[in-house]
Formats: C-alpha cells, structure tokens, sequence
C-alpha cells in the first residue's frame, strides 16, 4: 500500500509547485475579485452552474442512457473523474479546485451519442478544418455560454483554460508548429490569438491529473458497464493482466460472492490499484525533477503525472481489450450505425435548410456563407443531448431508428 508520507506528499500547505488563484493570470474580461471563493472555486461554480454542464446528462458515454439507468452517461463519468482528479491534486498538495474545475469541464465539447457524434461531425466538418471535441469545449466556455451581461462564454480563468485545452499536452511543438500533419483546431488557434494559452508548453499539474483521472474512470466504469451489459464476463476478464490479478484476489478472498458485488469488487480494486501506481510514479518524477515552482512545470518538457511502465503496459492491454470485446461488440456497431445516420441527416438538413434549426441559432442564418453555415451547423449539432438529437430527427424526418 502506498502511503503519501512514502513519497513526501500529501497533507499540509500548498506544493511550491502547485498553481496558485492568488498568482493567477486572470480571465480575458477583467472581473473585480469574490470576496468569499478564490479564482479557481469561482471557476469550478460557473462550470457546475453552466448549460453544457446539464446536458452532459443526456450525452452517451458508451451506451445510450434510455438502454439502463444505471449505465455511465458523460456527466457520471465527469463526476467520477472529478472526484479521482481531486484525490490525486490533494496527494501532491496542488489546488484541488482548479483540478476539479479541469475535470468537470473536460468534455464539454463532445457531441450526443459518444465518440460516434464527434467521428462523423469531422467526417461532415472534413473540408471546413474537421471537427476537434477540446476545442469545441474551448469554444462552449469562451463564446457559446449565453449567461452573463459582461461577455459571453464562462470567463474562466487562463489556468483553467490552458488545462482544458493541454490536459493531454502541448498542441505544438518547440518550433510552434502542429504535431503530426493535422492542422491547430480553428476554434483554439482564434482564441489563442485573444489569450496566449502557451500551447507548447505543458500544463499544470492541476491538469495532469486531470487527464489522467479520465484514463482511470473510464477503463474502470466501462469494465462495470460492460458486464452489465452481458457484452464482457469475468472469464474474458481473466485473460487481461490488470483485471485478472484484481479478480483473483477477489475470489480467493470472497469465493461465495454474488456477481454483482464480484464485478464491482474487482472494479473497485482495480481502480485503487491504478491510482496508488499514479501516487508512487508521479511522486518519483517530482523527486527526479524537482520543481519549485509552476513554471517549472510548465517549461520541464514531459509529463510528470503518469504511471509506471509496468502499469502504462497493463492499461494499454485494458484498452485493447475493451476495444475489441466492447467498444467493437456487433450491439454496439450496430446502434453506433444508427446514430451516425441521425448525425449525418440533421447536418444535411440544416445545410439545406438552416432555419430549422430555430431559435437564436437560426438568426440571420441566410447572410452566412457555406463555411460560416456549416460552423453554425457543427456548434448547434455538437451541443445537442442524445435525446434533442433523437426527438429533432423524429420533427424532420418520416423515419427515425430506435438505438437499439
């Protein structure tokens, strides 16, 4: 078992290195200061008190939410990651707000019905630059949030944009160009003209563990629901090193456990496992590298919040597994199917005919031009919840599928 006095953190003051609301950089539109809450708790309130925060309720995570109750939608998931973000900034004394804000925001920009929203808007958005889920959250918090007089968008603070947008590292390399042969994503490069997010840099740590919360909620929540789906059972677990050790000990321990409380058991320990490993990793690299300050995290060049090798290996063949025996599973193709053709037909629809989509979306919509149209198509398509996509589909067309 690890313990925090092991690796020298955990408890009392905050790490030097930790970001601090007193210090921060500020919002875009000045704001005079709460007297009551710090510039990160502010943050975490406005996400929590948003719009998009709400329809993370009807957004699918793997399966559509009218399938089960007790299936993952993207707000539990944005609430289990939240609360695995905070227990690890609270393990290296960061500030455990702004890693709760980063993780309560982090899927802001994901379209209704899971990946498979966001894999067809960037087929349909191909030829307008595609279609990128950070970066659309980026645009949700810095324009389409409709709730204040002063400025639209949230105003959040440039510590927790920068963590929404880098949680997953810099967007660019040391000379400032894109990684790999896909171009910056329009919405970030137009802000970050506004607000230099230092894209290549990384991010707070804050943010670290942030994205490394979202790696362990949903290998472990996913193995949960795969089961209560009948699509994984404990005899394919076994064969995953992870899982299997975990379940092992489960049943030596409790070999008269029913299989609900064996599933959760096993998921439960898992997690934990993966967790403990981040604690341990992470605290040898702050002690290899040192840091005294937050710009020595941005500026160090590396992750620092990560796994240990023999873990990094045992999550990697988590997912491969989860891919082929879930993700992949023929019930799951098929309502995928489904769901990408009411995608692709609202998008036509809309194209064809923009006043459909009413309401102040549809304002002025006929003094767009075709890539303005079509920006103003993806936002309206990408905000929707499962259930407004469905019903919106049922209003325009004769047919519609069930997602079943």
């Amino acid at each position: 078992m690890v313990q925090f006095d092991d690796i020298g953190f955990g408890g009392g003051s905050r790490a030097s290195f930790a970001s601090n609301p007193e210090k921060s950089k500020g919002r875009l539109v000045a704001e005079r200061e709460s007297p009551t809450r710090t510039a990160f708790q502010r943050d975490r309130d406005r996400i929590v008190h948003s719009t998009a925060f709400r329809r993370l309720k009807h957004k699918t995570q793997v399966f559509f939410s009218h399938e089960d109750d007790h299936y993952r939608t993207r707000l539990t998931h944005t609430i289990e990651v939240a609360q695995i973000a905070r227990a690890l900034a609270r393990a290296f004394r960061l500030d455990e707000d702004l890693a709760e804000a980063i993780a309560l925001v982090h899927d802001f920009g994901h379209t209704p019905f899971g990946h498979t929203g966001e894999d067809v808007l960037g087929e349909l958005m191909a030829e307008y630059g595609g279609f990128d889920h950070n970066a659309h959250a980026l645009k949700v918090v810095t324009e389409l949030e409709h709730r204040y007089a002063e400025f639209d968008g949230l105003n959040l603070t440039w510590e927790s944009l920068e963590g929404l947008v880098k949680h997953n590292g810099p967007l660019l390399d040391e000379s400032g160009k894109p990684f790999g042969d896909k171009p910056l994503p329009r919405a970030i490069e137009t802000y970050n003209q506004k607000n230099d997010l230092k894209l290549a840099n990384y991010a707070s740590l804050e943010a670290q563990v942030a994205a490394i919360a979202d790696d362990i909620a949903y290998n472990t929540h996913d193995i949960d629901d795969g089961l209560r789906a009948g699509l994984l059972s404990f005899d394919l677990l076994k064969e995953v090193e992870l899982v299997g050790e975990q379940l092992a000990i489960v049943d030596r321990l409790y070999p008269d456990l029913d299989q609900t409380r064996r599933g959760h058991e096993t998921t439960r320990r898992v997690m934990t496992a993966m967790v403990e490993d981040v604690i341990h990793m992470t605290g040898e690299n702050l002690r290899l590298l040192n840091p005294q300050s937050v710009d020595d995290i941005y500026n160090v060049g590396q992750t620092i919040v990560s796994f240990s090798s023999v873990m990094n290996t045992r999550e990697k063949e988590l997912k491969r597994f989860m891919f082929a025996n879930m993700y992949r599973h023929e019930n799951v193709l098929r309502v995928r199917a489904q769901a990408e053709d009411i995608i692709r037909d609202l998008f036509d629809r809309y194209m064809q005919t923009p006043s459909e989509m009413r309401g102040e979306w549809a304002d002025r919509v006929t003094k767009l031009d075709r890539q303005s149209l079509a920006y103003r198509v993806s936002d309206f398509l990408a905000g929707m919840t499962d259930n407004f996509a469905h019903a919106e589909h049922c209003r325009l067309f004769d047919q519609t599928p069930e997602l079943r």
